[in-house]
């Protein structure tokens, strides 16, 4: 304890302590320090040992009455954090300074060094430098509780498409977590199957949804009339995805201008975006009159086959009929003759209209369906006039992966999820996904794309060949924070 002497004094020279007589300078108690350390202590009533709790599991430090913070050692969120504790004992003292003394680091003690002053005697102003001892007492946080329960939580959310793939599993995993969704959840799971499906585990009833639901009773207190159910919530997603073919039924195709029946799906959104591969006649479909009118994709991706383009002619001038809709002017239409290059022994070649008029020239590779060769069971196609059919239809232009792999600089983030009945094909589907983000910008405007610095790109002008790729301004810094804590913590108490 020392003495801090007033700014203002009007004597002179030496006066003796009034008790124990040892010469001091002038000051308003008339006292020296050691006497005034025996009459006055200005650190009573503030604790020199306080508890602060900490969750090993996720590493945060309890801020009462409920709140968990990320705090480093020796930073400035624990210093303010530790101050908090302190601060109703500290409300008739004033707090100079605040700093940490050097612990173990696996001691379970914070110790923190405190300089105080207070008015006392006469106006005197002392001030004093004390030593705080926090212990570290270690308790589990609700979130983390929750997850080693694994089966603590209030509601589930099932999402599920019938389909064969999961494209549109990749793309919802992305809107996820460009929006964040997932920060409310105790646990993901996801499962592969007949339906694939992605499951969504939460603390608490949020939210409400217009899909199929049921609750089942947990408990129930007959004292105070409250109950404890758990919901489940099944959101089936209609099962088209981009790039697949459809064939609709005659009374939907009329309703929708007249478009032929065989159609591509180019987009999912909030509709269903489809386009005549004969007419480039586009058309929507909601989704109620999707469940209304259903119809499925008449393959699947695995039975795609690789076809090499040997002539094209462009078509210009095509007169649509009476009552139909809109064109696409992101597509070109065109004649094409193609041939299997699974069978470039044979003469055997088919002749087909494509939308891929301004991507492909001759020579080029492009993936489509076989009909003319594929035993297909579809209600709406088997009584189609076989010559209304296409033989082929293409989808997109083939483009060399490993080229694509290598020169790819970016990279997606991905859920932390529990992972059941995965198929040993996911890594070709997600390459599919990728290479999708590449040729629809439309498709990255939802995704946050990061740069992946472990890449080195590739730059030749031997393999350019006009390959999609994403542009340096659509990624994000995919940033590693160091600090635990981030920004400039809250403030300390001053009072």
């Amino acid at each position: 304890m020392e003495y801090v002497q007033p700014p203002a004094t009007a004597a002179h020279g030496h006066i003796l302590c009034c008790t124990c007589g040892v010469p001091i300078p002038p000051n308003p108690a008339n006292m020296c320090v050691s006497c005034l350390r025996t009459q006055v202590d200005i650190s009573e009533g503030i604790p020199k040992q306080v508890s602060v709790h900490f969750c090993k599991q996720c590493e945060r430090y309890l801020q009462p009455p409920g709140t968990w913070v990320q705090c480093s050692l020796e930073s400035r969120e624990l210093l303010a954090l530790c101050l908090k504790k302190l601060k109703g004992s500290m409300s008739k003292v004033r707090l100079i300074d605040a700093g940490f003394l050097w612990t173990e680091p696996h001691s379970k003690r914070i110790k923190m060094k405190l300089t105080i002053q207070k008015e006392v005697m006469n106006g005197a102003i002392l001030q004093q430098v004390f030593v705080v001892e926090f212990v570290v007492q270690p308790q589990m946080c609700d979130d983390c509780h929750r997850v080693e329960a694994k089966d603590y939580w209030k509601a589930v959310v099932q999402v599920r498409q019938k389909t064969v793939h999961k494209k549109t599993f990749f793309y919802l995993e992305q809107l996820i977590l460009k929006h964040r969704v997932h920060q409310n959840t105790l646990r993901i799971k996801e499962i592969h199957g007949y339906f694939n499906s992605l499951i969504f585990y939460f603390g608490s009833r949020l939210f409400s949804a217009t899909s199929k639901a049921s609750q089942r009773l947990i408990s129930h207190d007959v004292h105070s009339n409250s109950y404890n159910y758990k919901s489940t919530f099944s959101v089936e997603i209609v099962p088209i995805c981009k790039d697949n073919v459809v064939c609709l039924s005659p009374r939907l195709a009329q309703s929708l201008g007249n478009m032929g029946q065989v159609c591509v799906c180019v987009q999912v959104t909030s509709t269903i975006h489809l386009l005549d591969p004969n007419t480039l006649q586009l058309a929507e479909v909601d989704a109620n009159t999707y469940w209304r009118y259903p119809f499925n994709s008449l393959c699947s991706p695995r039975q795609l086959d690789e076809f090499i383009v040997m002539d094209i002619d462009i078509i210009r001038d095509l007169r649509l009929g009476a009552g139909a809709g809109l064109r696409s002017n992101r597509h070109t239409l065109a004649e094409v003759w193609v041939q299997k290059t699974s069978e470039m022994d044979t003469s055997q070649q088919y002749h087909c209209r494509t939308f891929l008029g301004h991507l492909l020239n001759i020579g080029d590779l492009a993936l489509g369906y076989d009909f003319a060769n594929a035993n297909i069971n579809d209600e709406f196609l088997n009584k189609m006039n076989p010559h209304h059919v296409p033989d082929v239809v293409l989808i997109k232009k083939s483009y060399d992966r490993a080229k694509r792999i290598k020169r790819r600089n970016w990279k997606l983030k991905e859920l932390a999820r529990d992972k059941e009945g995965l198929d040993t094909d996911d890594e070709r589907q997600y390459q599919d996904f990728l290479e999708d983000l590449e040729e629809d910008e439309a498709l990255r405007k939802n995704v946050n794309i990061f740069r992946d610095a472990s890449k080195i790109p590739v730059e030749s002008d031997t393999d350019d060949e006009g390959v999609p790729r994403v542009s340096l301004a659509e990624m994000l810094e995919d940033l590693s924070l160091s600090d635990a804590t981030g920004g400039e913590g809250a403030d300390m108490m001053t009072d």
